[in-house]
C-alpha cells in the first residue's frame, strides 16, 4: 500500500436483513466490507441487551480500542478480569469469504438466537448482528429511549 494512501474510514449505518444458509454463513452489505481482503472482524457474543445476546462485530480498529480500554483498568479491579475471560472465550476472529460472507460459530448463533434470518445493525463504528424477534425487541426499547438519548446531544 503507498504511504501517502489513505484509508476512508468504514462508517456502519443502515440495517440490513440477510438470509442465513446451511453453514450459517451471513452475507455483509459491501458498504461494510474491510477494504483490505484478510482483516478480521472481531465477533463477541454481546450479553448486555435484556432482551437477549446478539453478536457484536468489531473491524480491527474497535476491537484494539476495547483491548486498550480492559487494559487500562486497574489491575485490582475483578471485572478486568471478568471482562478478559468473557470477551477472550465468546469471541472469535472471522475474515469473509470471496463472497462476502462470514461465517457465524454453531454455539454463538444458538446464544444469540440467530437460525434462518439475521438482522445487521449499524451503530456507526461497528454492527450487530440479531435475531430477527429479538431486535425487534430491543428496536421498540431503543424507540422510548430515544428522545432522552437524543437530549444528550443537545
Amino acid at each position: 500500500m503507498d504511504p501517502n494512501e489513505t484509508i476512508e474510514p468504514t462508517y456502519y449505518n443502515s440495517l440490513y436483513r440477510h438470509g442465513v444458509d446451511e453453514k450459517r454463513r451471513v452475507q455483509i452489505p459491501a458498504k461494510w466490507r474491510p477494504s483490505r481482503p484478510g482483516t478480521e472482524l472481531t465477533l463477541i457474543l454481546w450479553p448486555k441487551a435484556k432482551e437477549g445476546p446478539c453478536l457484536r462485530v468489531l473491524p480491527p480498529p474497535q476491537m484494539a480500542r476495547l483491548m486498550k480500554y480492559i487494559d487500562a483498568m486497574a489491575n485490582g479491579d475483578p471485572n478486568k478480569g471478568v471482562l478478559k475471560r468473557f470477551i477472550g472465550s465468546e469471541s472469535i476472529q472471522a475474515t469473509l469469504d470471496k463472497a462476502g460472507r462470514i461465517c457465524l460459530p454453531e454455539k454463538m448463533a444458538q446464544d444469540a438466537g440467530i437460525d434462518k434470518e439475521a438482522v445487521l445493525v449499524g451503530l456507526l463504528d461497528q454492527f450487530e448482528i440479531w435475531s430477527p424477534e429479538r431486535y425487534e425487541r430491543i428496536k421498540a426499547s431503543d424507540a422510548v429511549m430515544a428522545q432522552e438519548a437524543f437530549k444528550l446531544m443537545e
